[in-house]
């Protein structure tokens, strides 16, 4: 499948007009973000989330499979990681403010 949208909008993201979408369903091993405010991640093996701080300022990541990994393109996480892990279950939202990360809210690691 790799990659599933939803409906197109039109967002103003660090005053450039991006066109992406509202939701992306991700079986692929690794994806960049495009704008759009949710990103699921499915399927199985290790997953890899690149944060786009050009197109995309606010996302919130949802893992649907063991191992995800979020990396930016620019600057670091919380200014002290370079990348973040969360696993199946997890739900982290980050925000790009001057082009650092943030994590605003996470559930952390989920056991079953």
């Amino acid at each position: 499948m790799g990659v599933l949208k939803t409906y197109p909008v039109t967002k103003f993201i660090n005053g450039e007009k991006v066109e992406t979408s509202e939701v992306s369903i991700v079986t692929s091993s690794s994806y960049t973000t495009t704008g759009e405010s949710t990103v699921i991640i499915k399927g199985d093996g290790n997953k890899k989330v690149i944060l786009n701080h050009e197109t995309t300022d606010h996302i919130t990541v949802k893992a649907l499979t063991d191992n995800v990994l979020i990396k930016t393109t620019k600057g670091l996480i919380d200014a002290e990681y370079e990348e973040i892990e969360i696993h199946k279950g997890a739900c982290v939202e980050l925000r790009c403010v001057f082009d650092e990360w943030y994590i605003m809210s996470s559930d952390g690691l989920k056991n079953s």
